[in-house]
């Protein structure tokens, strides 16, 4: 940790990381091909001279080629870990010493250090915030409103994120635009579906070393995450059980040939539950009260209060870790349940979250709604946004270029077909 008068430079680690970070930085930026066209264009353009960016976000080796890009750019930037387990602390390290990024982050910070990380980031007084929960915006319209003024927009990946922004527009709070790059189609179809299920049982394998095969997993939630989770965990020979409170995804999971059960019946069920929901106590007392002896509950949703682990330690009679990232409650009841990486993300915690290949269409889409907010500057409503349509297509277009794929197109006579009312049968 490096200070200068009156503020931090940085706050990691170890600077003496750096080395390892680079080189695997280096490696995740060759799945990354969109991200590198647009950070060259950047480099080029220099969208953002004269701005200063905040970016709250995992900070991974996917995300230090964001940062990168965002700094092509001309923005100057700053980042923060969006959630105490997900830094990978090399990382860190060869942001601030490879590339001059001011990056306040350590893997296993606790509250008060996230909660103060989140002040220096607004002190940077940001005129772009790529947020990923929404932390960083909510504490400026909690605390900061008169640094409104300074902003231009924000930017949001999460369905947690999502969801506060849309309860601070219906608040009347949300009073600047913010750009919904979660509903992205080249985000959820891809860095939710097939990131976060290969990332997730990526790290319930790590922490835990189990076989997949046999053991019944309950997933609770069925958007994209819950699907991909769903479907790569059938993959590896589990009996999957999905949880849903809406009609129309339990429809789907049925149909796609899963077993979906009230959380009530499931828990007696299930040897290993998986919540991505991105809603508070999915699994509470009731549920922990009736599962299996050595029951493993983990989260793979953006906050840890998907798990009532307030509940779970006031019934446990000792908690002790048996494993890295892996905690054994033995209960008064004379069962024990194993949670996964403290409720946190387990493929942040205990593994390296997700493909670079997929995230390079996510950050793709964050690099260009930062864009989007500065070519619209003083344009858009207060409110959430859209990434373009046209955008999106881009970044698929771009995806399939890379990876040597190519598409058919329309012809002009099929072009005047579908515009016209006239033809029929």
């Amino acid at each position: 940790m490096t200070a200068t008068s009156p503020r931090l430079k940085h706050e990691v680690k170890d600077l003496g990381l750096a080395a390892l970070g680079r080189q695997r930085i280096e490696w995740a930026g060759r799945e990354m091909p969109v991200l590198k066209q647009i950070r060259d264009r950047f480099a080029i353009e220099k969208p953002f001279a004269g701005l200063r960016l905040v970016a709250c976000a995992h900070i991974t080796t996917e995300t230090a080629h964001l940062a990168i890009a965002l700094k092509a750019g001309g923005a100057d930037a700053l980042l923060i870990a969006s959630n105490p387990l997900s830094t990978q602390d090399d990382v860190a390290a060869s942001l601030v010493a490879d590339h001059e990024i001011p990056v306040f982050a350590q893997k296993g910070e606790d509250n008060e250090t996230y909660n103060r990380h989140v002040q220096i980031a607004l002190d940077h007084r940001p005129n772009i915030i790529v947020d990923d929960g929404s932390d960083v915006v909510a504490t400026l319209v909690q605390e900061r409103q008169h640094q409104i003024a300074d902003l231009i927009g924000s930017t949001e990946e999460t369905t947690t994120g999502i969801v506060r922004l849309r309860a601070m527009f219906r608040e009347g709070v949300l009073t600047f635009p913010a750009v919904n790059v979660n509903d992205a189609d080249t985000k959820h179809f891809f860095d939710n579906r097939y990131g976060t299920g290969q990332s997730t049982l990526d790290g319930i394998i790590r922490a835990t070393n189990i076989l997949l095969a046999g053991k019944n997993v309950v997933v609770v939630g069925y958007g994209w995450c819950g699907k991909g989770t769903a479907l790569r965990a059938r993959g590896m020979g589990a009996n999957v059980i999905v949880t849903e409170i809406d009609p129309i995804k339990a429809i789907e999971a049925v149909m796609d040939g899963f077993r979906v059960l009230p959380m009530a019946k499931a828990a007696p069920e299930g040897d290993i539950f998986i919540t991505v929901t991105g809603n508070k106590h999915v699994v509470r007392g009731e549920h922990f009260d009736v599962m299996k002896d050595g029951a493993i509950v983990c989260n793979s949703g953006h906050f840890d209060l998907e798990l009532d682990l307030k509940y779970l330690a006031a019934q446990a009679k000792e908690i002790k870790e048996v494993r890295p990232f892996t905690e054994e409650y033995k209960l008064k009841n004379g069962k024990s349940v194993v949670v996964l990486g403290q409720g946190r993300l387990i493929n942040l915690a205990a593994a390296e979250g997700h493909p670079s290949a997929v995230m390079d269409m996510s950050f793709a889409n964050q690099a260009l709604a930062c864009e989007f907010l500065v070519k619209n500057k003083g344009k858009l409503q207060p409110g959430l946004h859209s990434i373009p349509v046209e955008v999106d297509q881009e970044i698929a277009r771009l995806k399939l270029q890379a990876i040597g794929i190519t598409i058919d197109s329309l012809t002009p006579d099929q072009i005047e077909y579908i515009n016209s009312w006239t033809s029929g049968t």
